[in-house]
């Protein structure tokens, strides 16, 4: 069978990484994520339950989707604050001042 690469990246504030792997042609995006070793480098990374994408859009379904060459999967952490929430602070403080 045909080997494609493809890149695993996370991230957070202070550290961020790019795995470079070689698959088996038919690798979904959930097993590129699980095959990268990000967790021994994050040992707070759940890849289980964290959300998976490609090139910066999610995947709704990343055990099926299906990678090809030169794919680059993502790694997003949780959210700290809800965008919605975050966007009405920073209007309530600009109010204030």
């Amino acid at each position: 069978m045909a080997k494609i690469h493809v890149e695993v990246v996370y991230g957070l504030a202070h550290k961020q990484k790019i795995v470079e792997l070689e698959l088996e042609e038919g690798c979904t995006v959930k097993q590129a994520a699980m095959m990268s070793g990000l967790e021994n480098d994050f040992p707070d990374l759940n890849i289980e339950e964290s959300k998976l994408g490609m090139f910066g859009k999610a995947v709704r379904k990343p055990e099926e989707e299906v990678l090809r060459e030169g794919d680059r999967v993502e790694i997003y952490r949780p959210l700290l604050i809800d965008p919605k929430a975050a966007r009405a602070n920073r209007a309530a403080k600009k109010k204030a001042e």
